[in-house]
């Protein structure tokens, strides 16, 4: 370690992002990226938004992308912020809106980003555990807490928690902001962003790097309470006021107006993991109920520590977290039907040998 280093520095454990693997061939189920492209009208906006105008700083405001985002979630434009990745958004909240007096409250569980964001910006905290099946139990959060933040539907395990339980939990903690991390929310959870003008604690954030194929541009947003949403804009007007660049406004934008692209690849991804958990099923694995575009299964015969490796070496990746109580599990990315359909070929040569 540095002897340069602050002491900050030197007390943080750096969030481990998936492997992005470089081998040919590769099957890559291993950080839930979308297996569609994004929109045809996203790669045409880019494109003429490629020109000699790149000399210029982009919109800081970014007005039209933030009209395009609040038009088409029937909010203000004051109500939303967007972000470079829904990571940035989430570190402007944690640094702008959820440093407080009281711990701050989330499972043991979820996003992993969420205690490194702890440390950095020095934010006491607290980790509810969740039930044994690894849902969410609201009553766990009935303590004095400076803010709650879970994502929903949960990372790694893809349980969501109705929509009625997180109401209960903004009424029960009207003093507390709560963040609803909504990165997988578009395959088949139900959105809290329903409730923001009933509840001005609630902050939801989402991503365009699932649903709208868009994870190489980093666009993230968030939706608010325009006081909430003035605090994030305070936070990042001191630290980075030009967050997102033209192409990625262009890009995001296009992402936006081309609904019914976006409709279809949802559909289709949700459609094939319905499919894949089945066959899963049949091959003797438990497959946690998934509203994202992954999904958490076991073996009872078989070590996922095993699984994860033999299927590397069939040039297929998956995602193996050596943790306390998830080292029974690999999380598989929801890929197109012929990837899948190799998954499944290789996974019942392995269980059968």
């Amino acid at each position: 370690m540095s002897r340069f280093w602050s002491e900050t520095v030197h007390s943080l454990t750096p969030y481990t992002p998936g492997e992005q693997p470089q081998i040919e061939q590769l099957i890559k189920l291993n950080t839930n990226e979308n297996p569609y492209g994004p929109s045809p009208q996203v790669i045409t906006a880019i494109a003429e938004a490629n020109s000699a105008d790149l000399r210029k700083y982009p919109d800081p405001n970014a007005s039209d992308l933030k009209r395009t985002i609040a038009d088409y979630h029937g909010l203000n434009i004051n109500q939303v912020f967007v972000g470079n990745s829904s990571d940035e958004v989430l570190a402007h909240a944690f640094k702008g809106l959820l440093k407080k007096n009281k711990p701050l409250l989330f499972p043991d569980i979820t996003y992993s980003f969420y205690p490194v964001y702890c440390v950095l910006y020095e934010i006491d905290y607290q980790q509810i555990p969740l039930r044994d099946d690894f849902t969410l139990n609201i009553d766990d959060y009935r303590i004095p807490n400076g803010g709650i933040i879970f994502a929903n539907p949960n990372a790694p395990t893809g349980i969501a928690l109705p929509l009625a339980d997180i109401k209960t939990l903004l009424e029960r903690n009207p003093d507390s902001v709560i963040v609803i991390d909504e990165a997988y929310v578009d395959f088949g959870g139900d959105s809290a962003s329903k409730l923001i003008n009933d509840f001005p604690n609630l902050l939801v954030t989402q991503t365009l790097s699932k649903s709208r194929s868009l994870a190489g541009l980093r666009v993230g947003f968030a939706l608010g309470h325009a006081d909430l949403i003035e605090g994030l804009e305070r936070v990042k007007n001191s630290f980075h006021p030009y967050a997102l660049d033209k192409l990625a406004l262009a890009g995001a934008q296009a992402a936006f107006k081309d609904d019914a692209y976006f409709i279809s690849c949802c559909n289709k991804v949700i459609a094939t993991r319905e499919r894949v958990v089945k066959d899963m099923q049949k091959l003797g694995f438990s497959v946690l109920p998934s509203a994202t575009n992954f999904v958490f299964a076991k073996h009872a015969e078989h070590t996922a520590s095993v699984l994860f490796e033999k299927l590397r070496e069939q040039r297929i990746v998956v995602r193996y977290f050596d943790k306390p109580r998830l080292s029974d599990y690999l999380r598989i990315s929801i890929g197109t039907d012929a990837e899948m359909d190799t998954l499944l070929d290789v996974l019942g040569k392995l269980v059968s040998a």
